[in-house]
């Protein structure tokens, strides 16, 4: 038996899924009334996804259908931060979106410090783009597990490598 049992605090994008829901909402707005004869696009490019359409309210609904085609399949919608909405050529819109992946030393700083907070025997340690969480007991890592997942974050996490 091991020593120590461990898990990894990440923030991962599946990018099959996400060309998956991408494919799936691009035949969703081909086939709505409001839509049929005009122009819309979502194109994706390694991790970013780029929103093309004649208006405002179009732009919005592609999003909309975007983000229930992403939830859909496990990706959550904080995974994508949106930029500012442009102006395109022939009086279109275009909106540029990028996927998050990969926790920043600030998200790293606030997930320990919630763990270190929570006075779990456990030890939290950062490593490049993800927290490392180790304890001597299972049964405290799913406790921390269920603390992490009980906090509402600015950003999506998951769990992985638990050993």
């Amino acid at each position: 038996m091991a020593s120590t049992y461990s898990f990894d605090v990440v923030s991962q994008v599946d990018m099959q899924e996400v060309d998956n829901a991408i494919n799936q909402s691009m035949k969703e707005i081909g086939n709505r009334y409001d839509f049929k004869g005009c122009k819309a696009e979502i194109e994706l490019n390694g991790s970013e996804i780029k929103l093309l359409a004649e208006d405002d309210y179009k732009l919005t609904a592609m999003k909309e259908v975007l983000s229930s085609k992403l939830f859909k399949r496990g990706i959550s919608p904080k995974a994508i931060s949106y930029a500012k909405k442009e102006d395109a050529s022939l009086g279109t819109v275009r909106q540029n979106a990028t996927l998050v992946n990969g926790l920043s030393k600030d998200q790293c700083k606030v997930v320990t410090q919630l763990i270190k907070n929570s006075k779990l025997k456990v030890q939290a340690q950062i490593n490049d783009d993800k927290v490392k969480v180790t304890s001597k007991d299972k049964d405290i890592l799913q406790e921390c597990i269920q603390l992490l997942k009980a906090e509402d974050f600015e950003f999506p996490i998951q769990f992985n490598n638990y050993r």
